[in-house]
């Protein structure tokens, strides 16, 4: 019978050893290697993602990962200090001030992108 209460999500990558650097190193989460062998990502929630070499690999187009954040000032300054570039969209696409922050305006959260290793989307967006 079909369940959902183990379900899980996942993306690929170019590079499982450069992505394990970048989540674990250079983000702060915790990392490891799950029973398949591939590489997972625990969230503070207790989720795991999985994350695995794709030969082949094409970046997301679209947003992987998600960090809902308290003050996203603060969460991009600490980003840009770790060496990450949060400015990844010209402002004709979002206009966005020169850190990369496009301000909601009531219109939705405060949001920032950046890239991973593999130059997959993920984003710090505040809650």
């Amino acid at each position: 019978m079909f369940t959902a209460t183990a379900a899980f999500s996942g993306f690929s990558v170019d590079d499982t050893a450069a992505a394990r650097t970048f989540y674990g190193d250079v983000l702060g989460m915790e990392t490891t290697d799950n029973p398949m062998g591939f590489l997972e990502l625990v969230l503070g929630s207790g989720a795991r993602v999985l994350v695995y070499e794709k030969p082949g690999h094409v970046p997301a187009e679209y947003t992987v990962l998600n960090f809902p954040v308290l003050d996203i000032d603060d969460a991009v300054d600490d980003l840009r200090a770790r060496g990450v570039e949060t400015k990844i969209y010209p402002d004709s696409e979002f206009r966005s001030d020169e850190r990369g922050i496009v301000r909601g305006a009531g219109h939705g959260p405060d949001i920032a992108w950046f890239r991973d290793p593999a130059g997959n989307i993920l984003a710090v967006l505040q809650t």
